[in-house]
């Protein structure tokens, strides 16, 4: 029988493939910004999306060339549920052998916010306060524009989950920058 886990079983599960500082941050500021955006799209499942944030990026860093394929197989042997594992692999929809497109809001959310997060916060720290709660618009388009600057972050993913979402890319970075400010590391 599967199931969903809470907050605490995702972060145990979570810590068990994962280690570097880095990662953990990014599961947390992933989970983050997915509850921020649940209260408007999905309220009644704010944990859930959380969750979905906090695992989207379960095997990368023992796997990363099986990324969103090990996950899968990791969840299942975990026995967690099959829209949970649907929904963390399919932000990887693209890459290697993973064909699981994002379909649900939530899902178009993860796809759009992942890299995105990744590039508000390198933006932030080039600033003085370090912070994304002064960092605006312009500062990240400017980035963004800029392919060398935080070169991992891939635009392309960006933009096309902006496209997803039906959002301008305006539109993505400023509320992804409003969910992150909201979050206790901003």
């Amino acid at each position: 029988m599967s199931y969903i886990p809470t907050m605490e079983q995702a972060q145990a599960l979570l810590e068990k493939y994962n280690h570097e500082p880095f990662h953990l941050q990014h599961a947390h500021t992933v989970s983050g910004v997915l509850g921020y955006f649940a209260q408007e799209y999905d309220p009644q499942r704010v944990e859930f999306w959380k969750v979905v944030g906090l695992l989207h990026d379960l095997d990368f860093e023992q796997f990363p060339q099986e990324h969103c394929i090990k996950s899968q197989e990791i969840m299942r042997q975990e026995g967690l549920d099959e829209e949970l594992i649907r929904a963390t692999a399919s932000h990887g929809w693209g890459l290697a052998q993973n064909e699981i497109q994002p379909q649900q809001m939530m899902e178009k959310v993860l796809f759009a916010v992942d890299e995105l997060t990744g590039l508000i916060w390198a933006t932030a720290l080039m600033r003085p306060s370090k912070s994304v709660q002064d960092l605006e618009l312009k500062s990240v388009k400017k980035k963004f524009k800029s392919p060398s600057f935080a070169a991992g972050c891939s635009r392309e993913v960006i933009s096309q989950g902006a496209e997803m979402l039906g959002w301008s890319l305006d539109d993505l970075i400023s509320r992804t920058i409003q969910a992150m400010r909201t979050l206790p590391e901003a």
